[in-house]
C-alpha cells in the first residue's frame, strides 16, 4: 500500500548486494513505455545497477522489481520505479514454457472518455474506454463491437478508464471467451468476445550501415493497439544504430 516501508536490494554502480529503504510513493503508474504501464513509484535509493533486483516488503516478500528512476542526472532522487511482482507472476510460466509473453488482442483502438464525451454519451460518471477503431474482421468487430461504443467491463471486471483496457486484455490468454459490457445509444449491451492473439509485427526495412541506421516495421492495428496509438499507417522505428 502506499506509504507502507519497502527495502530495494541490487549492485548500484558495481557495489553489491546494497540494501536501501524507503516507503512506496504511489502504484499505478504510468511512465510512458507502453499500454502496460503499471510501476510502484518508490524513494527507496535506486540507481543504475539496481535494475532487476527486489523490492522488498517488512514481511521478507518480494512486492516488486526494480526498473527503472526519473532523474536529471542520472543519480537518484527519490523517485524509482519497480513492476509489481503480481505481474512478474503472470509472465513468468509464459516465459518459460515459451521462451516469449503472449498477449491477448481483440482488436481495437480506444481514447480516453473525458467529462464532455461522458456528457454527450449520458454515461455518469466518466468511466470506460470510447472505441474509436476497429480492426476489420478482429475479434470486436466479430462480437458486434462498434465505433462509438465505450467499453465498461472486461472479463467481469470494470474499466474504469481508458488505460485500463490493453491491461486487462494482456492477461486474457488467447482464444479464451470472455464477456465485454459496452453502453451504445446511452444503454449497456453484453457481447461475447473470443480473444485473438496479438502478433509481433513484421520488419519490413533495415537501413544499411553509412545509411540512416535505423530498423523499420510498419505501424500495424495489432501494433497500434499494442503502443495505444489511436491511428494505423506510417512507419514505426524498432531500432536505431549508436551514433
Amino acid at each position: 500500500e502506499v506509504g507502507e516501508w519497502v527495502m530495494a536490494i541490487g549492485n548500484p554502480f558495481g557495489l553489491d548486494h546494497t540494501v536501501t529503504s524507503g516507503i512506496v510513493s504511489a502504484k499505478g503508474r504510468n511512465i510512458g513505455q507502453g499500454p502496460y504501464d503499471n510501476f510502484i513509484q518508490t524513494d527507496a535509493s535506486i540507481n543504475p545497477g539496481n535494475s532487476g533486483g527486489p523490492l522488498i516488503n517488512l514481511r521478507g516478500e518480494v512486492v516488486g522489481i526494480n526498473t527503472a528512476i526519473f532523474s536529471q542526472s542520472g543519480g537518484n532522487i527519490g523517485i524509482g520505479f519497480a513492476i509489481p511482482s503480481n505481474a512478474v507472476k503472470e509472465l513468468l510460466p509464459q516465459l518459460r514454457d515459451k521462451g516469449k509473453v503472449v498477449r491477448g488482442f481483440i482488436g481495437t483502438s480506444v481514447q480516453k472518455v473525458s467529462p464532455e464525451i461522458a456528457e454527450s454519451l449520458g454515461i455518469n460518471p466518466a468511466r470506460g474506454a470510447l472505441v474509436a477503431d476497429l480492426v476489420k474482421g478482429g475479434p470486436a468487430e466479430r462480437a458486434g463491437v462498434k465505433t462509438g461504443d465505450v467499453i465498461v467491463e472486461f472479463d467481469r471486471r470494470s474499466i474504469k478508464d481508458s488505460a485500463d483496457l490493453p491491461q486487462q486484455v494482456a492477461r486474457v490468454a488467447p482464444g479464451a471467451a470472455v464477456q465485454i459490457k459496452v453502453i451504445r445509444d446511452g444503454k449497456e449491451t453484453t457481447l461475447s468476445l473470443t480473444v485473438g492473439e496479438m502478433k509481433e509485427a513484421e520488419v519490413v526495412a533495415t537501413a544499411q550501415e553509412g545509411e540512416r541506421g535505423l530498423t523499420l516495421q510498419p505501424l500495424t492495428p495489432q501494433l497500434a493497439e499494442n503502443l495505444g496509438i489511436e491511428r494505423t499507417g506510417g512507419l514505426v522505428i524498432s531500432a536505431v544504430k549508436a551514433g
